[in-house]
């Protein structure tokens, strides 16, 4: 039997070098047809596609056939049309079949999300609870019930959960191994092994990896770029929770760095000989505009608050013009705009998304990150910041990670064919 927490995905057998299989013109067929039907802007015709792929009618026809019957495209009602003849059926991706399953454990909330592959969110649900005092095994366990619910929402709605994202705030390397999640004190966590000891939740198809694992920033910023309407292709996103992360898009591509670990601004020093951070230095951006330094410098005991409505609360006082909610926001943005710059000034972005809890923060976090920009940043002068809030908000990590397997099915759908036909 297939399982879900298997870390390593299954390729698709390739032909010997200089060979061209039949099956494998297939597969490419099927993936160039699937991926022109996903990135049109209205639902395209076969002769649409035949046309914009340049593949014979008969071809495009044989593969649409195989699409349809493997629910991975619809045909939608034609388009009005002048002029004699029956107006041409136009095909989309299919609301039932094959979906992704996004996973997220923060510090203070896990959140589950199913996405289909025109990128809806079927199903999402969010448990709140802070976490540093869970064991990592039994913080996973409750992870795997909400996924098991949502599985079972998700096959109601015709949909079939072939592959799951993981997404954690901290460092993940290639095999899925959490080194270092400081806010949540998890270090070296096997989250694969632990994750096998349960029952599988999905049926494993080639070519979409059973689990990934990913920093939950990454995934964030994977949401935000493919979000519509679509943004800039080049951002820097910074989800602001408990922890601070950022994702790095250029060229509309995740940048990852050498060992996957790029993105930790909220490590960055803003005041060097500042307050000590759990991750062992010294001034840290988390320690100034982190959730929880933005609550107490507001004069709000974190233990008065449950734990999805510290945001909440200091929006409202902040639009009530309360005096400390205000300087407490003025402050982080401050310290958020002096990370922000420099990351600005490295890599020339252009535009600054603020997510996760930051999303709702927005309006009063945006003017001082802006001024530092302004004050710090070498080109600001001629060639303007962009700092906005993000689409996604909070649900950023999760709908990402399970978009980012839909995408996977639709780059390679003949896997989920071969296992439905």
């Amino acid at each position: 039997m297939p399982t879900l927490w298997h870390c390593q995905g299954v390729s698709l057998t390739h032909a010997p070098a200089g060979a061209v299989r039949q099956g494998s013109l297939r597969e490419l067929n099927l993936a160039l047809v699937l991926g022109r039907i996903a990135a049109a802007d209205r639902p395209p015709s076969r002769a649409d596609l035949a046309t914009a792929t340049g593949l014979t009618r008969a071809t495009v026809s044989a593969v649409v056939e195989d699409l349809l019957a493997g629910r991975l495209v619809s045909e939608s009602d034609p388009a009005p049309r002048s002029g004699a003849g029956r107006p041409a059926r136009g095909l989309v991706l299919a609301e039932q079949g094959p979906a992704g399953l996004g996973l997220e454990v923060n510090v203070d909330y896990l959140a589950v999300c199913v996405v289909d592959l025109a990128g809806q969110v079927r199903h999402r649900t969010v448990h709140r609870a802070d976490l540093r005092p869970v064991a990592p095994a039994d913080a996973l366990a409750r992870l795997v019930e909400m996924a098991g619910a949502a599985r079972d929402d998700a096959a109601r709605h015709g949909l079939t959960l072939v592959g799951a994202a993981l997404a954690v705030p901290g460092l993940v390397d290639d095999a899925g191994l959490v080194r270092l999640a400081p806010n949540l004190g998890w270090r070296d966590v096997p989250v694969p092994a632990l994750l096998a000891e349960h029952p599988p939740l999905i049926e494993q198809v080639p070519g979409v990896p059973a689990l990934t694992v990913d920093n939950e920033a990454n995934l964030a910023a994977l949401g935000e770029l493919h979000s519509q309407p679509p943004g800039p292709s080049s951002f820097l996103h910074i989800s602001g929770e408990v922890g601070i992360g950022a994702g790095i898009v250029l060229g509309g591509a995740l940048f990852r760095g050498v060992r996957g670990w790029s993105g930790e601004i909220g490590h960055l020093p803003v005041h060097p000989e500042g307050r000590p951070c759990r991750c062992g230095g010294q001034g840290c951006l988390e320690q100034y505009a982190g959730q929880e330094a933005i609550v107490s410098a507001a004069g709000l005991a974190r233990s008065e608050l449950p734990a999805d409505t510290g945001t909440a609360r200091l929006a409202e006082l902040a639009e009530a013009g309360d005096p400390d909610a205000l300087r407490a926001l003025r402050d982080a943005g401050t310290a958020l705009g002096v990370a922000v710059a420099g990351v600005v000034n490295l890599l020339d972005l252009d535009t600054v998304v603020l997510g996760g809890g930051y999303a709702a923060l927005a309006p009063w976090l945006c003017p001082p990150v802006l001024a530092e920009i302004d004050a710090r940043v070498l080109t600001a002068a001629w060639s303007p910041v962009t700092v906005r809030p993000s689409t996604l908000g909070a649900e950023a990590a999760a709908v990402g990670a399970a978009g980012s397997v839909a995408r996977r099915i639709i780059a390679q759908p003949a896997g989920w064919l071969a296992r439905s036909g």
